[in-house]
């Protein structure tokens, strides 16, 4: 009885494990039930990436649609480079991300306004130096054609064409860009007053007619027209060479468009260069393309109108010192400059600004400055910080004023043809915001 007991007992223990045992039936069922939350968990987990990645996806297309720069067009013919083109480039640049520029060819300046003072390929220098310039045509058509203009849109991307408020008529008298402004690809900047090639061009003529009349009247009476933007000529009502020379009014604010806004590092190498600059020049650029090579910072003295006057002659300088600190801020090899340099460097000076190199080109409108008593150098050479550059050009001031003086008749035309547009649009003027 006993061992049946404990038969039976045995019995029901395994009567009890058998209850506590899953039955098939049961285990198939739990594993379909997890195979099914893992599904939904991964297919949850699939759907919330497939999301996050289409997201990401349309963030980075759009982002790369955003990132697509939207590139200007601005030509010209950019003869006697000076500041009133370096700032219309400065205004077309902000309308965009990149500015284009076209310099209109020769042949096509002659047939359209008469010769120019100045060859393409110098042209072409001094455009490709003005630091809000991003690429240069060459050899660009002076009136915008239906087939350049596809060119310009389909070749080289570009989105808008750009030119100042003033009318710019071909002979047959239609405005240059009206195709342009037909497709609504056309967007205007504001004239900078106070000078154009003409009127530069027209000081010159000025300045040999006046020469040639007395060289004992009254010296510095050209040079002080021009810096405060009288012509007696054009003011008496004289028809003369067709010029009015503007009133340039500098401002501060000018100033500062035009300037750098970083100076020096602490360890960095100064360079120093000085000069009249006066009608900035290829051969101006060149120099202070090589003068930056030297170092990190290129600082750029310029002389005020007095000591240009003293130095070179009473019908120096053609532009005023505003004038010539605008087109040499313009450079784009230029770091900064001393308006209204001193004509001697002191040691002063060179502590004062850390110049660590003072450099001279070998082409100049005086190099005679080491046989001079008072030698403008001799510090930085007793210093042994003075350096005399080979000079890529021969060009000078002098250069251009001859080329003006030789071809006189044929520049005289040119500015008298000039001459009604430039009084119709003073006449016409009217307030233009921006700028």
């Amino acid at each position: 009885m006993g061992g049946g007991g404990g038969g039976g007992g045995g019995g029901g223990g395994a009567d009890g494990g058998s209850d506590n045992a899953l039955h098939p039936e049961k285990v198939k069922i739990l594993a379909t039930c997890l195979v099914v939350v893992v599904g939904v968990y991964l297919l949850g987990l699939y759907l919330k990436s497939g999301a996050e990645w289409r997201s990401n996806l349309s963030l980075s297309l759009n982002k790369k649609k955003k990132k697509k720069p939207i590139r200007v067009y601005m030509d010209g013919c950019f003869d006697m480079m000076h500041y009133g083109h370096c700032n219309a480039l400065r205004q077309a640049s902000a309308l965009g991300d990149q500015l284009v520029v076209g310099v209109v060819s020769d042949d096509e300046i002659i047939a359209n306004k008469g010769p120019p003072v100045t060859p393409v390929h110098e042209r072409m220098i001094m455009v490709n130096a003005v630091k809000w310039v991003d690429e240069v045509i060459s050899d660009a058509p002076y009136a915008i054609t239906e087939d350049f203009m596809k060119k310009l849109f389909y070749d080289y991307n570009i989105d808008y064409i750009i030119h100042g408020d003033d009318p710019c008529v071909l002979p047959d008298g239609t405005d240059a860009y009206a195709l342009a402004k037909k497709a609504g690809r056309y967007k205007q900047i504001k004239r900078t007053e106070g000078v154009s090639s003409t009127d530069i061009v027209g000081r010159m003529l000025l300045c040999t007619r006046e020469r040639s009349i007395s060289d004992s009247h009254n010296h510095s009476s050209l040079q002080r027209q021009f810096s405060h933007g009288h012509s007696q000529k054009f003011e008496d009502g004289g028809s003369g060479s067709g010029t009015r020379v503007s009133h340039f009014l500098p401002t501060s604010r000018r100033i500062v468009q035009f300037s750098n806004d970083k100076g020096p590092g602490q360890d960095a190498r100064i360079v120093y260069i000085d000069g009249a600059f006066d009608l900035f020049h290829a051969g101006h650029v060149e120099i202070l393309k090589l003068a930056r090579a030297l170092g990190d910072f290129l600082l750029v003295g310029i002389h005020s109108d007095q000591i240009v006057s003293a130095k070179r002659g009473a019908h120096r300088p053609i532009m005023n010192l505003h004038e010539r600190s605008l087109s040499v801020l313009a450079c784009q090899y230029v770091d900064e400059v001393i308006i209204g340099a001193p004509w001697e460097v002191s040691k002063d000076m060179i502590t004062t600004f850390n110049i660590s190199s003072v450099v001279h080109g070998t082409v100049a409108e005086n190099n005679d400055f080491l046989k001079e008593k008072d030698n403008p150098y001799a510090v930085p050479i007793s210093m042994d910080i003075f350096q005399v550059l080979d000079s890529p050009l021969d060009i000078t001031t002098t250069t251009i004023i001859k080329r003006i003086v030789s071809n006189h008749e044929a520049y005289q035309k040119r500015n008298q043809k000039k001459a009604e547009s430039e009084r119709m649009y003073y006449e016409d003027k009217t307030y233009v915001s921006g700028d």
